[in-house]
């Protein structure tokens, strides 16, 4: 039968709006730190998880090298699942790497090679394993990379198994289609069978390590209930679906989102110091929220934290700051890059901790304009962007604020061998020739 039945429950979203009262740890604390947006068979789900350990998944596409900000929160989800007796499943998506998530995107996403989805996931683990306890035990976390089984099968033994269960006029109705196609942005047949792939990926687990459970954000919700049809239907068994809120800050950036570019969660590709000055610059209204999702600080604290106000406020975020460091970089990167910021930022003086760009000592000697310099060092987000600051007193060159920003950065304004060059009173960068 395919999975527009009208008679089916779980069609329809159930917001967290009117939320009931859950029973399970796991709920409670989704509930009370804000992670759920919609959830499928709230009740059932909710028994399931008091009665034993239950098994969930989130899956992760690897496009790059490191997951971003972006992904945290999902990584958050799967910890808090943990943290409650459950066993969380990491699943990698080397085979729906290779087609591309369409939800959101105006364009095919670029494809990767076999090689290339399989090194990132490689330097992507690391990442986990920092969040989550693996290993063999009854809720310890496992990672399962969908190729295992998407590229095995044959096309007309997949489109004879599962195709038959959807349909394309459901399809069509889903907002990460629709959305794509009002805009009149063409969708390949490759990516419309995206959504095929993710649901055959819940029912493979719920077969193999009787998954019962598929968590992602509200933007994954049409995707999720394929799946969990596919399976009430296909194999008549218990399964259900949880969603989060789409994030972005109290301003309405999206989150994760910087002059800098992404925000990426290995130290290779940004550094300790980097990451924790993103959590220093968190928006006030922004703290106890991040407090709840992105760190284990207890509720009653963060209850705390949110009624500070003025200059208390910024205590806080270092707080904010030093917590999601340490979870991800460890307790000491988080107080070393919390005392580079304060020699930086408080006492005027440099540290080997701060970030630096590097540029060619010729280059240097001839003259760099501080406008494309402050740009290409993520200080700003353009040439015009960095004069705007300067003319605004906020671009500074060696402690010193620079109103002109045409002005020529050569290797007579090195002070100890790097040009200090700061945006506002939250950003430093050293330029150091090489």
């Amino acid at each position: 039968m395919p999975l527009d039945h009208p008679d089916d429950p779980v069609l329809e979203p159930r917001s967290m709006t009117d939320a009931p009262q859950f029973t399970s740890a796991f709920l409670r604390t989704m509930q009370a730190r804000g992670y759920i947006h919609q959830i499928t068979h709230p009740t059932e789900l909710d028994e399931a998880a008091t009665k034993g350990p239950i098994t969930a998944y989130i899956g992760f596409d690897a496009t790059a090298a490191s997951l971003h900000v972006g992904h945290l929160i999902q990584i958050m989800m799967l910890r808090r699942l943990q943290q409650s007796g459950h066993k969380p499943i990491v699943l990698m998506g080397g085979g729906t790497t290779k087609v591309g998530d369409p939800t959101d995107k105006d364009g095919q996403r670029p494809l990767l090679t076999h090689e290339q989805i399989q090194g990132n996931i490689s330097t992507i683990r690391g990442t986990f394993e920092k969040f989550l306890t693996f290993g063999d035990g009854p809720t310890d976390a496992i990672m399962v990379d969908n190729d295992e089984w998407l590229s095995k099968f044959g096309y007309v033994e997949f489109l004879r198994n599962y195709g038959v269960h959807f349909t394309v006029n459901r399809m069509l109705a889903f907002d990460s289609v629709k959305a794509r196609l009002d805009r009149e942005q063409p969708m390949t047949f490759l990516e419309f069978n995206y959504m095929l792939m993710q649901s055959v990926d819940f029912l493979e687990l719920e077969r193999k390590f009787g998954c019962v459970l598929q968590m992602g954000g509200s933007d994954q919700w049409g995707n999720i209930v394929n799946g969990v049809e596919l399976i009430r239907r296909v194999d008549q068994k218990p399964s259900f679906g949880l969603t989060t809120p789409l994030l972005s800050t109290a301003s309405g950036q999206k989150m994760g989102k910087t002059v800098g570019g992404a925000v990426w969660l290995n130290a290779d590709m940004r550094s300790p110091y980097d990451y924790w000055q993103f959590w220093r610059n968190t928006e006030d209204a922004d703290v106890a929220r991040f407090m709840k999702l992105f760190t284990d600080i207890p509720l009653d604290e963060v209850e705390r934290y949110a009624a500070m106000q003025g200059a208390e406020i910024n205590e806080a975020k270092k707080v904010l700051a030093n917590a999601a460091t340490t979870l991800l970089h460890g307790a000491e990167a988080a107080a070393t890059a919390e005392a580079a910021a304060r020699a930086a930022f408080e006492e005027g003086a440099l540290s080997a901790d701060l970030p630096t760009h590097e540029v060619p000592a010729a280059e240097l000697e001839a003259g760099i304009v501080l406008a494309a310099l402050a740009a290409d060092a993520g200080l700003a987000g353009s040439r015009g962007e960095a004069r705007r600051l300067a003319q605004g007193g906020g671009l500074r060159v060696n402690d010193k604020a620079e109103a002109d920003a045409n002005r020529t950065i050569t290797s007579a304004d090195l002070e100890g061998g790097v040009v200090k060059l700061a945006a506002g009173k939250k950003k430093i960068v050293l330029v150091k020739p090489v």
